[in-house]
């Protein structure tokens, strides 16, 4: 039992007390059943779209007008929801919608936006991945009559695939940990059984 301002040394051991608190009765088991649904049921959705990021990445450095890549890359690396509440998306009036605050099709609503928040970033490393794929392949590709798809196919994402297996290595191993502040922002009452992860319910019942 740790207390603000004191020292690891001045708190008591309490062993396996919180693990037995969830276990205690049936309203905690059932809340933990729902949690490990919620968590290991979003970080399903992301470890199977684990390879967008890198798609993405290769049409990007596809795109042969620079500024126009730029303008992507930002677009992609600062997702603006003042942009689209301007134009009625995310209205929070009785008239507008509220897609993301609603009670339907949550798993996918919270992927669809942390693929948004983080394809960007994400794409960075495949990017810098991409640079450093050896210059002669693609000529040898070229002096053989590949087209633009087949090196990609047989050049870029085989270049690739070491990257992409370490990423996907990592995500497997913390299916556990969906993060905090995505889903204690956009929960509510009526999504909260949808949302409840085992990060934003351990937040919980720390408070």
């Amino acid at each position: 039992d740790y207390k603000a301002g004191g020292t690891l040394s001045m708190s008591n051991f309490v062993g396996f007390k919180w693990f037995t608190y969830l276990f205690k009765n049936a309203a905690t088991r059932r809340d933990l059943l729902n949690v490990m649904k919620n968590t290991l049921g979003l970080s399903a959705l992301n470890v199977l779209t684990s390879w967008v990021p890198m798609m993405f990445a290769v049409f990007l450095c596809e795109i042969k007008s620079l500024r126009f890549r730029r303008f992507v890359q930002t677009f992609t690396t600062i997702p603006n929801n003042t942009f689209m509440k301007e134009f009625g998306m995310l209205a929070a009036d009785a008239k507008g919608h509220n897609y993301l605050l609603g009670n339907s099709h949550m798993w996918l609503k919270m992927w669809g936006w942390g693929t948004w928040k983080g394809v960007g970033w994400s794409a960075i490393i495949y990017i810098a991945g991409i640079s450093g794929i050896d210059q002669s392949l693609y000529e040898a590709a070229t002096v053989d009559g590949a087209g633009r798809f087949q090196k990609m196919w047989h050049v870029t994402l085989p270049g690739l695939l070491p990257t992409f297996f370490v990423l996907l290595l990592m995500s497997i191993a913390n299916i556990l940990t969906n993060g905090l502040d995505q889903y204690l922002c956009f929960s509510t009452a009526q999504n909260a059984q949808s949302l409840r992860v085992l990060d934003l319910y351990v937040y919980q019942l720390g408070h």
